[in-house]
C-alpha cells in the first residue's frame, strides 16, 4: 500500500531540524558530553554601584550587630546573678544568666556568618571558573597560577576598597574571641576555705532525708543504712545543690564490738556513726551498703570503704578513707553533731593540704 494515501500526513513543522538532528547524533556518539556553562548573568551590584553600596552597608550592619551582641554576653556576666530564674514561654522557667548568654553568643556568630555570606553572594565574583584536574604535585606554572588566582580573587572581593565592611569584620572578629576569655571567669574565683567546711557544726541536728524529722538513737537499727542534712538546709535554698554536695549524710549502725577503729567507735553513739555520703574519688553519691561486711561501695567507679574500720578504702580508686561526724545526743533525746567534719569531704583538691 502507497504511503500517500494515507490519513496521518505528517507535516513539515514537526519535523526535526537540521540543527536538532546534529545534536541527536552527537549525544548518540557521547551521551556524557560536557554541556559547558549557562553564560554569566551579572548582577545588579555588578552594574550598580548604589546597590554595591547598599550591601557594602548590610554586611557593615551584620558586623556591626555582632559586636553589640559580643559585648552584651561580657556584660550579662557582670549584670545577672547565677541563680536568678525567669518564666520566658514557651521555655518555662530557666536561668537568666544561661539565656542571655545562649542569645548572645548565637546572635554575634551568626550575624558574622550572615554578614559573610551576604558579602560573598552579593560583592565579590560569582563568575564560575572551569580548573582541568591536574596531579597532586604542582608544577611551577601552577603554583604560579593559584598566587595569580588568589591575587585575582583578593582583588575580585573587594576587600581593599570596601573599606567598611574590612574594618566592622576586623572588629567582629576582634571582639568574639572575648566571650572565651570571659568564660574564663567560672574557674573562679579561687575557692578559698570553702571546701574545708560544711554546715555542720555543734548542736545541728541530724534530719531524716526522706522524711525531714530529727533522728533519735532507737530510728536507727542494727544494719541499717540512713541519709541524713543538717538542720536548717531545705531544697527550695538558692544553694541547696552546693551544701548537699558537702553535708549529705550516711547513718548507720554498727554493734560496737565489731567496730575495729578506736577513733570511730570514740566518735560514735552506741555504735550509730556518721560518714560523709560523697565518695572521696570524684564526688559522686555513695548509697550501696552491703550489711554483712559493713563495706559500703560507690556505683560509679566501685570504689569501697570499709565502715567499721574508719571508712578506709579497701578498694577501687578513691584516694583516702571518708570524713566521719562527730556525733552525740541531745537533752531532748535527737542525735546531734558535735562539730565539722575534721577534714575536707569528697575528692582532693590542689589547695588540700
Amino acid at each position: 500500500m502507497s504511503q500517500t494515501g494515507s490519513h496521518h500526513a505528517v507535516s513539515e513543522e514537526t519535523l526535526p531540524s537540521e540543527l536538532e538532528q546534529a545534536h541527536q547524533g552527537e549525544v548518540a556518539e557521547n551521551p556524557f558530553a560536557d554541556p559547558g556553562l549557562p553564560p554569566h548573568e551579572p548582577r545588579r551590584q555588578d552594574i550598580d554601584e548604589k546597590a554595591a553600596r547598599a550591601s557594602e552597608r548590610t554586611v557593615a550592619l551584620l558586623f556591626t550587630l555582632s559586636m553589640i551582641a559580643t559585648i552584651a554576653f561580657i556584660a550579662s556576666f557582670v549584670i545577672f546573678p547565677v541563680d536568678k530564674i525567669i518564666y520566658i514561654w514557651p521555655l518555662g522557667h530557666i536561668s537568666v544568666l544561661n539565656f542571655s548568654l545562649g542569645m548572645s553568643l548565637g546572635i554575634a556568630l551568626f550575624a558574622i556568618g550572615a554578614g559573610a555570606v551576604h558579602w560573598a553572594r552579593t560583592l565579590m565574583s560569582d563568575e564560575e571558573l572551569i580548573a582541568e584536574r591536574h596531579p597532586i604535585e604542582a608544577d611551577p606554572e601552577t603554583k604560579a597560577q593559584v598566587l595569580a588566582d588568589f591575587a585575582q580573587g583578593a582583588k575580585e572581593s573587594q576587600f581593599g576598597r570596601r573599606k567598611l565592611i574590612r574594618n566592622t569584620l576586623f572588629g567582629a572578629l576582634s571582639l568574639v574571641p572575648l566571650t572565651g576569655v570571659v568564660l574564663l571567669r567560672d574557674l573562679g574565683p579561687l575557692p578559698q576555705q570553702k571546701l574545708r567546711h560544711t554546715l555542720w557544726s555543734a548542736g545541728k541536728l541530724l534530719i531524716n532525708q526522706n522524711t525531714n524529722k530529727p533522728l533519735r538513737p532507737e530510728d536507727v537499727t542494727v544494719g541499717s543504712l540512713t541519709f541524713a542534712v543538717p538542720d536548717g538546709l531545705a531544697e527550695d535554698q538558692a544553694d541547696f545543690a552546693e551544701q548537699i554536695a558537702k553535708a549529705a549524710l550516711m547513718i548507720i549502725r554498727i554493734a560496737p564490738e565489731n567496730i575495729k577503729d578506736k577513733r570511730e567507735r570514740d566518735w560514735a553513739y552506741q555504735g550509730i556513726v556518721a560518714f560523709s555520703k560523697i565518695c572521696t574519688h570524684v564526688g559522686c553519691p555513695i548509697s550501696l551498703y552491703e550489711q554483712q561486711t559493713h563495706h559500703v561501695l560507690c556505683p560509679c567507679h566501685q570504689s569501697t570503704f570499709d565502715l567499721s574500720d574508719g571508712a578506709r578504702v579497701i578498694f577501687g580508686p578513691a584516694g583516702h578513707a571518708l570524713p566521719q561526724l562527730r556525733i552525740s545526743v541531745n537533752s531532748d533525746g535527737y542525735l546531734e553533731a558535735l562539730g565539722d567534719f575534721s577534714e575536707p569531704v569528697g575528692p582532693a583538691f590542689w589547695e588540700r593540704g
